[in-house]
């Protein structure tokens, strides 16, 4: 995982510093039980009460500075892990930002979000519990052991059988509950997409009485992870049940040919209950170790789901061009179409059409006629299956995006505003923006009348998602913030629906004054075609006919159709 890698690098001192001063905590730990054991032979037994209160102050001392030790890694550790998450969550964001739409809707957004939340929480308790644990559990249980010999090697052959017997169990838990911990994160997925969708289509699903359904739908996912869980839970269960089995056995052998050797004077009672602290703390590391590779599996898991983003190039490769041709129309489509996926059918054929600089042209027809899919080939969302689609002058797939963009103002379909003050979504439009500047684009959106009554006026708060406008407002709020930027294209895809005939009239008006600006307005009411310079009439993917709304009305039986069906059958 090169990719993932890459983050701790900043934070190296942290990463070697955190399992350093572990390992000094763990060198007092094994210390004590050796001191335990001077304490009673040779303090209690021969009654020399010095020599018992220097081992007792030998034995606080090394407790203080253990625990200070463990602070201190823990605080390098916990440093390393956040900042390692944070540079790791920015630079994934920004890259699933950087993917086209096509790349994204492949992913799924439920995916995206579980990789950016709960995947990135548990690498980051991963890398934390690793820095703390990795080399301090291994130390104490191997150090230990050897401890063990130094005090009475014939007694430590009991640590050489169990040791590597309560690794081999390990081994085995882990090679079964890694894989599933893979199945669990991908059931989450499941739970994100259909809690996402429920909270997003709440309306739809109350009008419809579909809760209960809904209800059940969303149990199933649960019961499925539930189940997944409890499966993996009672397999790493296991672990502890046994390890104290085999430990607990290990002290009484201990204590068992403990006896033996102290009858026969070769051993001290202190050395034999040093053995079995040296036996306790094994059983204590060897529980954590395997806590800690499952955690580790966990956060190898959520590793790697997250480096398959990082490694999913954009489809569209992002251009060189920065910079606008000099008198070049503002758009040009030259026989593009658009296969959304391969093998499907298209959603656009041999569209071949131009807008000029300043020119105002409308796009209209029946749902699914492919409108939208003409907004998505000028925002490079999606490339051109065959044929060109420039903007000003370049091939959309030689610009680079974030350049070409600063060009356009589009107001998508569904009105999307964000949480903060109306000034700050204003300045999404243009980070530079004047509240001069803010005004006039209200005043030009019909919206400068409700936001002057607002309480802050531009300091006024929007609710997430904008849940404190009404669908009008939603809409000439986002108007406002595309022309906010003083684009060259000025894109309105279905942007005023929600808007009456009479407001929909002034803002028309309102933006057609606008001198050097092209307009694409993509809409279902013919009101909004008649002051249009050209009015495209798609059908089925195609362009069905081309003119001037007059013209469209003799000429056009799509046009004519749309034209009567809001007016009447005596209007034409």
């Amino acid at each position: 995982m090169p990719k993932i890698t890459t983050f701790i690098r900043g934070y190296r001192k942290e990463a070697v510093l955190a399992p350093l001063f572990k390992l000094l905590e763990a060198v007092f730990e094994l210390i004590v039980p050796v001191l335990v054991a001077s304490l009673i032979d040779e303090g209690i037994a021969a009654g020399d009460r010095d020599h018992v209160i220097r081992m007792i102050i030998l034995m606080v001392v090394f407790a203080l500075t253990g625990l200070l030790s463990s602070v201190t890694a823990q605080y390098f550790a916990a440093r390393a892990a956040i900042g390692f998450t944070k540079g790791m969550k920015s630079s994934l964001f920004a890259h699933i930002s950087s993917l086209p739409k096509k790349d994204r809707d492949r992913i799924g957004t439920s995916t995206l979000i579980t990789r950016l939340t709960s995947d990135a929480t548990i690498l980051q308790n991963g890398i934390n519990m690793f820095l703390r644990l990795f080399m301090r559990s291994p130390f104490i249980v191997f150090g230990a052991a050897i401890m063990a010999f130094t005090v009475d090697s014939r007694i430590a052959l009991i640590f050489a059988v169990v040791i590597p017997l309560l690794g081999l169990f390990v081994y085995l838990i882990m090679r079964v509950t890694i894989p599933m911990y893979r199945k669990v994160q991908s059931a989450l997925d499941r739970i994100t997409l259909r809690t996402r969708e429920n909270l997003s289509g709440v309306r739809v699903i109350r009008a419809f009485g579909r809760e209960e359904r809904e209800n059940e739908l969303f149990l199933s996912e649960l019961m499925s992870l539930n189940d997944l869980q409890i499966r993996s839970g009672k397999v790493s269960a296991l672990l502890n049940p046994v390890s104290m089995l085999v430990i607990n056995l290990s002290i009484a052998a201990i204590a068992a040919y403990g006896r033996v050797r102290y009858n026969a004077s070769l051993v001290e009672v202190g050395a034999i209950i040093a053995l079995v602290n040296y036996m306790s703390q094994i059983l204590l590391e060897l529980i954590k170790l395997a806590n800690l590779i499952v955690l580790i599996a966990r956060a190898i898991a959520s590793a790697k789901r997250i480096e398959t983003v990082f490694r999913l190039e954009p489809s569209i490769p992002d251009g060189n061009e920065e910079t606008p041709v000099s008198g070049s129309d503002v758009v040009s489509f030259s026989s593009a179409s658009l296969v959304y996926r391969e093998g499907g059918e298209p959603s656009l054929e041999n569209i071949t059409f131009t807008v000029g600089k300043g020119e105002k042209v409308g796009v209209i027809g029946g749902t699914g006629s492919g409108k939208t899919s003409l907004v998505n080939l000028i925002m490079r969302n999606y490339a051109p299956s065959s044929g060109t689609v420039s903007v000003l002058g370049h091939d959309v797939l030689d610009w680079k995006v974030g350049a070409m963009r600063k060009h356009i103002g589009l107001v998508p379909q569904k009105a999307v505003l964000f949480r903060g003050t109306i000034r700050e979504n204003m300045r999404y439009g243009n980070e530079n923006a004047t509240d001069d500047d803010i005004i006039e684009a209200l005043r030009k959106a019909e919206a400068y009348d409700f936001v002057r009554e607002k309480e802050g006026f531009l300091d006024y708060e929007v609710e997430e998602g904008g849940k404190n406008f009404s669908g009008g407002q939603r809409q000439r709020l986002s108007i406002a913030r595309a022309l906010v930027r003083k684009p060259d294209l000025i894109i309105l895809d279905d942007s005023s629906s929600a808007l009456d005939y009479a407001t929909e009239a002034r803002l028309r008006k309102n933006i057609a004054a606008m001198e050097g600006v092209s307009i694409i307005s993509i809409s279902q009411r013919t009101s909004s075609m008649m002051t249009m310079d050209k009015v495209i009439v798609m059908d089925g993917g195609r362009i069905s006919d081309t003119g001037t709304h007059e013209e469209l009305l003799r000429s056009s039986a799509i046009y004519r159709e749309i034209y009567r069906s809001q007016y009447g059958e005596e209007s034409v």
